[in-house]
């Protein structure tokens, strides 16, 4: 008897494909625990039938509600865009839903909160949380599936090799005839800044180039640290002639202690970023930085939590790149360097 699509239920699917429900849950869940010949014969049948599962009904066999959080400290605006960009796409067509989720003071307790409150199915977490065994631990204790965005302790997040692309960043500048290059570093604390920081003294030590402490000043991630970091470098004798910054914000903030120091970016002084957030093409002189691929990052996250992790093949290369605009010149054609 012919069923309206409208009418058709999980029952009847299961007795049309002569499995079980709880396989038909597991094909309409995405679960690795049914075989490709099942998975295949159900798909059929539900597409022959019009069968559309009940977001709510989902949840509910989960234990879970359609939810994944991206959870941040919002101490990087631009990666918190890009990243949400991506999220949201790669939601497109699903019953998920997206929430951002700020934690700040006491993380541990307050992403605990939330977990109990809201029940998500995934949650993202965005550096520094993402550095946080605590906050990894908590998502394995409350059953919650977790993905780490950024570098990491061991092989469990999804990264670039931030080390390798700011060496290539600096001896970039290097081969455009600058030899007395500043970084505005990162947090301590933070792994990916340690390791971008490495790349530069890398590039800098392959060249036999001055990377005293002197050309080093270090920032918070933030626009106010960039801007005190870039004074301290530009006071330094002789002057830099490019400043080279851990993240965009940084880099902007440079640019700022450049101007309001009567030094025009790129004529005077050469300054880079990276990430490439959406605030590198905003700003003037549009901001020369390394591409980051965040909001790939972030869609594969997605993809994890929703249990469609691609094959390595498939997978998106996280791979960095230098994104060229306004902000550097060689150093033959800048006035005013000394």
């Amino acid at each position: 008897m012919h069923i309206p699509s409208s009418r058709i239920t999980i029952n009847d699917i299961a007795r049309l494909s002569g499995v079980s429900k709880k396989t038909i849950s597991r094909v309409i869940n995405q679960s690795p625990l049914v075989s490709e010949e099942t998975r295949s014969k159900v798909e059929a049948i539900i597409a022959e039938t019009g069968f559309v599962p009940n977001a709510q009904a989902r949840a509910l066999a989960r234990g879970r509600n359609s939810l994944i959080a991206l959870v941040h400290d919002g101490s990087d605006r631009g990666i918190l865009e890009a990243v949400e960009s991506g999220m949201l796409r790669g939601m497109e067509g699903s019953e998920f839903s997206l929430v951002l989720r700020p934690v700040e003071g006491d993380p541990v307790a307050r992403l605990r909160s939330f977990i109990d409150q809201h029940r998500p199915t995934g949650i993202v977490l965005l550096p520094p949380l993402s550095e946080s065994e605590e906050l990894t631990l908590l998502c394995d204790e409350t059953e919650t599936r977790c993905v780490r965005l950024g570098r990491v302790r061991g092989e469990h997040g999804l990264a670039c090799d931030d080390r390798t692309a700011m060496s290539e960043l600096v001896a970039w500048l290097i081969r455009l005839g600058h030899t007395r290059i500043g970084l505005v570093s990162g947090p301590e604390t933070s792994l990916t800044a340690q390791q971008r920081e490495l790349g530069y003294l890398d590039a800098m030590a392959d060249h036999d180039l001055d990377r005293g402490p002197a050309l080093i000043a270090a920032g918070e991630n933030s626009f106010e640290s960039g801007m005190e970091a870039g004074r301290l470098l530009l006071e330094v004798s002789p002057r830099p002639t490019a400043i080279v910054a851990c993240n965009d914000e940084m880099a902007a903030g440079v640019i700022q202690a450049a101007q309001r120091s009567g030094l025009m970016v790129p004529d005077a002084i050469s300054v880079v970023g990276f990430d490439d957030t959406p605030l590198a093409a905003r700003i003037w002189p549009a901001l020369t930085s390394m591409h980051i691929p965040w909001a790939a990052m972030a869609q594969e996250a997605v993809s994890r939590i929703r249990g469609q992790a691609m094959a390595a093949d498939d997978a998106p290369a996280l791979k960095a790149d230098l994104v060229i605009r306004n902000s550097v010149l060689p150093l033959e054609n800048q006035s005013g360097a000394t």
